[in-house]
Order: C-alpha cells, then structure tokens, then sequence
C-alpha cells in the first residue's frame, strides 16, 4: 500500500498572493475544507510539506493558499506539482470503498480461478467505476465495478476476485 495519497494537482497560479488553483485526483472535492497539510513533490521528487491556510472553489478546481507562500513568484515553478496527503490524513472511506492508488497492480483472478492479469488502472465514469485489467496477453480487458462482476477485493492479498459476465473475454 502506499503511504502517500495524490489529492491533487496544482493547475496554475491563482491571482498574485501565491495561491494556486488545484486540479482534484479525489471523488470530493469538498475534502479540501478538512485539509490541513499537503505535501508538494517537486519536478526533482523533492517533497515539501506545506500547510493550508486557506480553501475556497472555482469551477472544478480548490484555490489553496500555503502559510509562509504569500507571492506568485513563491509558487509558480510548482506547476504541474503533485500535492499528497499521508494515509492517516486521507479521506475515510466507507465499507467497499478503495483508494485508487492500492487497486493498481493487483492481481485479477475470476471465480473459477483463471488468471485474467494485472489492474492497470480505474476509469471513472457517472455510472460505476471500470477496472482495466491488463491481460496477460497484453490486450485488455474491462470490468465494470457492480455486484454482479467484482465480487472480492483483498487489498492486503492484492487480489480481486471478479465474475467474467458470458462474452466479455470474448472481446
């Protein structure tokens, strides 16, 4: 598992106090009002932990501010930057709920025991989420995330159990 969450990513620069304009890698964009400390992994993967001193919203995006940044040129040559959060300060998840970041690179097996690969990883569409599952033949192929499909998900065996529904292997 790893022990670092990727929330976000800074899009751009957000006026000229050195606040930045945050593209979300979470499902709630609302999780930004908790949030205390990030910590910035810089183009060198140099990572600065960095606290929050202000949230609000635009569009689709967080416009964070950092205490100690407090001009533009402070923060724009972290553009493109990652901004993680350790697992103890990540969003809780509810029962069946997985962060994306521990799905990636399990082992896909179905119900009757077959190795059907590796995740590669998760398409999030409106409906249900799909796993891509990268088959050892090199082509792929996609689970939708339902009941019917997806019937066990060990994160600590990196396992997940899943039914092939008739014609899917067939793609």
């Amino acid at each position: 598992m790893q022990q670092f969450l990727r929330v976000g990513v800074i899009a751009s620069t957000h006026g000229v106090r050195g606040e930045v304009k945050v593209y979300p890698t979470t499902d709630d964009l609302e999780r930004f009002k908790s949030l205390k400390q990030v910590i910035l992994v810089t183009q060198r993967k140099e990572e600065i932990p960095l606290t929050v001193a202000g949230v609000k919203f635009f569009k689709q995006f967080a416009i964070l501010k950092f205490k100690g940044i407090d001009n533009i040129d402070d923060i724009q040559k972290y553009k493109g930057c990652d901004l993680l959060v350790s697992r103890e300060n990540a969003q809780p998840l509810a029962e069946n709920e997985y962060y994306i970041g521990d799905l990636i690179g399990m082992k896909v097996q179905s119900d009757a025991g077959e190795n059907l690969g590796i995740l590669d990883d998760v398409l999030q569409t409106g409906a249900n989420d799909v796993y891509v599952v990268k088959r050892p033949n090199g082509s792929e192929l996609l689970l939708p995330v339902i009941e019917d499909c997806i019937l066990d998900v060990r994160v600590e065996e990196g396992l997940v159990i899943a039914h092939v529904m008739e014609g899917l292997l067939d793609l």
